[in-house]
């Protein structure tokens, strides 16, 4: 008899891509397969390698050389996964299977790789009983409401990949997020390329999604919400306030600005200015003080002037994030940025980088030292990277350091009593 099959998700980037992998997990456990998301120990009968390429395809690359390294089983590529990508692993991996981007939901593109597989039979495409319930992260929920967007960045390849916005209707999003709570889930994230535009296809937004959620799911849990870009969020921006003011939502909100300068914003076609961005950041800081803010800069786009460069510096001063994803510019082929002349010096865009990404840390570090002293409710998250630590979230989804093992999902009052640049270091109290 043979024994029970087994299949790795290998998911990068985003949470939207995890939780895109978690589909393809219930998908193949629903057809008898042991699923995990990480890297085997012992030879699976399957691969799917979910790729990002949002800068650049190396990491895609390095991780299917590991894969194939390690590894003789049939692999599939889907994801964000471009046709630069597509062609280099084409060349390095013949073998390799690439799905279309929507794999995740894509009923045939999942028998035709299941037909690629020594299963001796195919799957049964008129299956009628109820996926599995799979996490990538124990005790986190990745519940996607969208896919695509309605942007067009010159510089962004993932659009290209993901198309335009396509909204999951309502009630499907609701009876997911119930049924991850109930499953054990404390922590619900609600992800997508861009959250903001939410609904928008279908005649709602990102805060009526909410507010439906949070009346019709009862229960211990917590919500983060994705990434969004701001020019959307201005449309229902005392709409999301109001909703924010429930303790079921992390205190948390990551928008993405990209520049300090409105005439390189313009070359990005990110089609919000940089008084639009403080208009949201100063908003929902009035509303909620020790809120997390969280945003990204591209620096050294081309055409970046020292003066726009000290722009981005300014801002980041000004709004003082406590998380910065801070980017060199990277051509992405098929973009419109990649046909356009770069005549910022290696050595200046590397300058960049390093002196905005010591001006943001600083800010972290000073945002957290004033939390020195408070008394926090924080929930488990995962065991820390050291032996015999944990990582917690606060209720702005802070991560906190405590020493010893706890479980995941519990609730926990600790005292923060020393801080990082990129986290509070806690103890427990009894």
């Amino acid at each position: 008899m043979r024994s029970q099959r087994t299949v790795a998700i290998l998911s990068e980037g985003c949470a939207a891509n995890f939780g895109d992998g978690e589909k393809i997990g219930e998908r193949f456990a629903q057809e008898g397969f042991a699923v995990q998301f990480e890297m085997p120990s012992a030879p699976p009968d399957a691969i799917v390698l979910n790729a990002c390429t949002v800068k650049g395809i190396s990491s895609a690359v390095k991780l299917a050389k590991k894969i194939r390294s390690t590894f003789p089983a049939p692999v599939w590529v889907t994801g964000c996964a471009t046709e630069d990508l597509k062609r280099e692993l084409a060349r390095l991996y013949p073998d390799f299977c690439f799905g279309p981007k929507d794999a995740h939901q894509n009923e045939n593109a999942f028998q035709e790789f299941l037909s690629r597989l020594e299963s001796g039979k195919l799957a049964d495409s008129q299956k009628t009983e109820p996926l599995p319930s799979l996490f990538c992260h124990a005790g986190i929920g990745l519940v996607n409401i969208e896919e695509g967007c309605l942007d067009s960045c010159s510089y962004c390849s993932t659009h290209l990949v993901k198309g335009t916005l396509q909204s999951i209707p309502a009630e499907w999003i609701v009876r997911r997020v119930q049924r991850k709570v109930e499953d054990g889930a404390k922590q619900i994230f609600l992800t997508g390329q861009d959250t903001s535009c939410y609904g928008f296809d279908r005649n709602t937004n990102l805060a009526e999604l909410l507010q439906k959620i949070l009346v019709q799911v009862r229960g211990d849990y917590k919500i983060r919400v994705g990434m969004g870009n701001p020019r959307h969020i201005l449309r229902y921006l005392d709409a999301l306030q109001e909703t924010f003011h429930d303790d079921h939502l992390y205190k948390f909100l990551h928008i993405p600005v990209q520049s300090g300068s409105d005439r390189i914003l313009k070359a990005m076609n990110r089609r919000h200015s940089v008084a639009e961005y403080f208009q949201i950041a100063e908003a929902f800081r009035t509303h909620f003080p020790d809120m997390v803010l969280g945003t990204d800069i591209i620096v050294a786009f081309p055409g970046e002037s020292p003066a726009d460069f000290q722009a981005s510096v300014e801002l980041v001063k000004a709004t003082r994030p406590s998380i910065c994803n801070i980017t060199r510019f990277v051509p992405r082929e098929g973009t419109r940025a990649y046909l356009l002349p770069n005549d910022i010096p290696p050595k200046e865009r590397n300058a960049r980088s390093a002196e905005l990404s010591r001006i943001f840390q600083q800010i972290a570090l000073e945002n957290n030292q004033s939390l020195i002293g408070q008394t926090e409710t924080v929930v488990v998250e995962k065991p820390g990277q050291r032996v015999g630590t944990t990582i917690a979230r606060d209720h702005a989804y802070r991560p906190i350091a405590l020493t010893g093992d706890y479980p995941v999902g519990k609730s926990l009052t600790v005292k923060i009593v020393r801080a990082e640049a990129f986290a509070l270091i806690a103890e427990v109290m009894e």
